[in-house]
């Protein structure tokens, strides 16, 4: 196309104009609240982080400091105002999906994340998009990645915000524009199903993510990538490699020799390490949370002999260079999911008159361990919720007494485990206050049956957990499955660390409950599944302020100051592993999924908008013409490839389609919907997976299962 003259001279104004109302967005973020001058947005570097307390009106890492305890000094908030909290601003995400990012808030700025990866820059006083960066993350590939298409946020270095996308990349984000700055590709297999869920952390000019998909195949591992360029500065493995091959490292060559058999290197191993960090800046160590094995089955996995590392370890890395300094294993040989990804937090603490340097988790298995920091040992560990699978931990060899019923390899027929593979607590962080000393949990009470499954299959094609046992509520049986969904709750645990054990807790009518935050003003803030946001007493639980959320909370909130005022941000949308895999099982929530922020202050005065949801369908299937054995063999089909998204057993969380409510007109396409036909909006491709008789029996239980719905909740009308 032609151009004269005058036409450029008015794009040359355009692009003018929208350089200057970029400058006049970001004025309020120049002009930092610190006293330090001006500066840039997002201009944190490591001493900012370890100086994070002289101002506390940021929070400028996911845990707000370096020793994650995710306590607030700011006091303007607290237990004599709190109930004056009203709603400052909202914002209505784009994709209602499950919510799981902490926001960073630096100078003024907000960066957060939603579903599919999605980066929102707001301004952090009024709620005004700044910048949205979408990276793109391909929407037809969701079913190849565990636990929805969640992220737990960002993090921000030099100008920069840096994010781990769902499908696996590290992208570099100019903090001014959104614009990327660089991206690289952190996936060694993409056959496999490697993702990234977790949020990034940088330490010395090196941002340092891990990776998901242990459920899928994959070997685990922790890159740190050169924040300026994204140019790979080193690499940990989590599980070793081939024993076949030379190991990456010494340390590895260690690990090799806690596996046994050759099964685990076709199946990847697992041990993802998908979620925790922390760093010591005085003993220069990054503290890595590692995941669980793959398969699950400790015998298919690796003959039911040795350690399998690092599986279920907590592991100390050199950030200088990647290399190993020391481990500590919550659960040798692990068989049921225990990861020890969940939240890690330093403190000092007072320990039998002596001051210790610790690092605190409450991992899946139940126990809470704290450990000496510097050398990993084991100071203490008990436990914090209900635990069948071990006796106790042994102090002096800091390893589980493991339970003869729990090795349900060994058993014939299913056994119930606590926890369960949700855990005592999973991955909503919890919060640590040192003016209490108390440690506040988002618990849960879950336990399932496991059971072995005698010749499992490992398939690389197949789209979901290989597990090599058959878990928890697989019936069709709708009271059946309403008692197990009865007996998972939860609740806010105040733990003492020191004493280990409990001082208050308030309950919840299910798991999946938010994450924590503690404050100077003696509060501790949750939101919960079942909607809502809290406010409780730190000392002793009283519960001092609550407000509607829409939907269900699962993400950990944060506090900071903006024109002189102190918020609570909060945010919002269900969805995540529990709300998809468990599905019906999720719905004593009584949520739906619906994502957006919510801020609040004190003297709030916004109305909070409500979702205009629409009635759930009433189920139209065809008639039933297949055979038992084919839609026996059907719901084997439907679990292994369709129930990461849709439920175990069809039974939607809400999150997704609910397969038992399909239309008649959906149930003539279903076939090429399965097919691809559904691509755009989502829906992968089971094409070369799944042949037409697979997916006539699959249809074939989804019928059975619209049926069943129609006698549980119509057969009245």
């Amino acid at each position: 196309m032609k151009t004269n003259k005058s036409t450029e001279i008015l794009a040359w104004r355009r692009r003018a104009v929208v350089a200057l109302a970029l400058a006049a967005l970001w004025q309020p973020a120049v002009f930092a609240e610190t006293g330090s001058g001006a500066r840039g947005p997002a201009d944190v570097d490591g001493q900012r982080i370890i100086d994070a307390d002289d101002e506390p009106g940021n929070w400028m890492s996911t845990g707000r400091t370096y020793d994650e305890q995710r306590y607030s000094p700011l006091d303007d908030i607290d237990t004599d105002n709190v109930d004056e909290l009203g709603l400052a601003w909202q914002y209505k995400l784009d994709v209602d999906r499950g919510v799981e990012a902490t926001p960073i808030v630096v100078d003024g700025v907000m960066y957060t994340t939603g579903a599919y990866s999605i980066v929102y820059a707001f301004d952090a006083a009024s709620g005004e998009l700044l910048w949205k960066h979408d990276p793109k993350v391909d929407r037809t590939k969701a079913a190849s990645f565990c636990c929805g298409v969640i992220n737990r946020g960002v993090a921000v270095w030099k100008g920069k915000v840096f994010l781990g996308t769902l499908d696996g990349r590290m992208v570099a984000i100019d903090a001014a524009s959104g614009k990327e700055v660089w991206s690289v590709d952190t996936i060694i297999d993409h056959d496999r199903g490697y993702g990234i869920t977790g949020a990034p952390r940088i330490v010395k000019n090196k941002v340092i993510i891990g990776n998901s998909g242990a459920e899928f195949g994959v070997r685990g591992y922790i890159t740190a990538y050169d924040t300026e360029t994204g140019d790979q500065a080193w690499r940990f493995f989590t599980v070793p490699g081939d024993p076949a091959k030379p190991q990456e490292n010494e340390a590895l060559e260690m690990a090799v020799k806690t596996w046994h058999g050759d099964a685990w290197v076709e199946q990847g191993g697992g041990g993802t390490a998908w979620d925790s960090m922390a760093y010591d800046p005085e003993l220069n160590l990054l503290y890595v949370g590692v995941g669980n094995g793959s398969m699950w089955n400790y015998k298919a996995r690796s003959d039911a002999k040795g350690d399998n590392l690092f599986l279920s370890s907590i592991v100390a890395i050199n950030p200088d260079n990647g290399e190993y300094v020391w481990h500590y294993q919550t659960t040798p040989g692990d068989a049921w999911d225990y990861t020890a990804t969940q939240h890690m937090i330093l403190a000092d603490l007072e320990i039998d008159g002596e001051q210790r340097q610790v690092i605190m988790q409450a991992p899946k298995n139940g126990f809470f361990y704290v450990l000496d920091r510097k050398t990993g040992k084991v100071i203490s560990a008990e436990k914090y919720a209900p635990v069948n699978w071990a006796k106790k931990v042994d102090l002096e060899t800091g390893r589980p007494v493991f339970t003869d019923h729990a090795k349900y390899w060994e058993q014939d027929g299913p056994v119930v485990v606590q926890p369960g593979f949700w855990g005592g607590h999973d991955w909503q962080p919890m919060s640590y206050n040192p003016n209490t000393g108390l440690v506040y949990i988002p618990k849960h009470y879950f336990e399932v049956t496991y059971e072995d499954v005698r010749d499992p299959e490992w398939t690389p094609q197949k789209g979901f957990y290989q597990l090599g046992t058959s878990a928890a509520a697989m019936s069709d049986d709708a009271e059946e499955m309403q008692s197990w969904a009865d007996r998972w709750t939860g609740g806010l645990l105040a733990w003492d660390p020191v004493k280990q054990e409990k001082v208050w807790e308030v309950p919840h009518k299910t798991i999946f409950n938010g994450g924590t935050l503690s404050t100077a003003g003696n509060l501790v803030f949750e939101g919960t599944a079942d909607g809502r946001v809290v406010a409780y007493r730190a000392t002793d639980g009283e519960k001092l302020w609550e407000s509607p959320a829409n939907s269900g909370v699962m993400a950990a909130p944060v506090t900071y100051t903006a024109g002189g005022e102190q918020y609570v941000t909060f945010m919002v949308g269900w969805g995540g592993a529990f709300s998809t895999f468990a599905g019906g099982q999720s719905k004593n929530a009584g949520v739906r999924p619906y994502a957006e922020v919510l801020t609040f202050k004190i003297g709030g005065d916004e109305k909070l908008a409500e979702p205009n949801f629409q009635p759930l369908a009433k189920p139209e299937p065809p008639k039933q013409t297949a055979s038992t054995a084919d839609i026996e063999d059907g719901k084997a089909l439907m679990n292994g490839h369709c129930s990461q998204c849709h439920g175990m057993n069809a039974a939607s969380g809400g999150v997704t389609p609910d397969l038992r409510r399909l239309s008649a007109e959906t149930h003539k396409q279903f076939a090429a919907i399965v097919m691809g036909a559904r691509l755009n909006n989502g829906m992968p491709s089971y094409a070369g997976v799944l042949d037409p008789e697979e997916i006539d029996k699959i249809h074939a239980y989804i019928i059975k299962r619209g049926n069943d719905l129609l006698d549980e909740e119509y057969s009245g009308n």
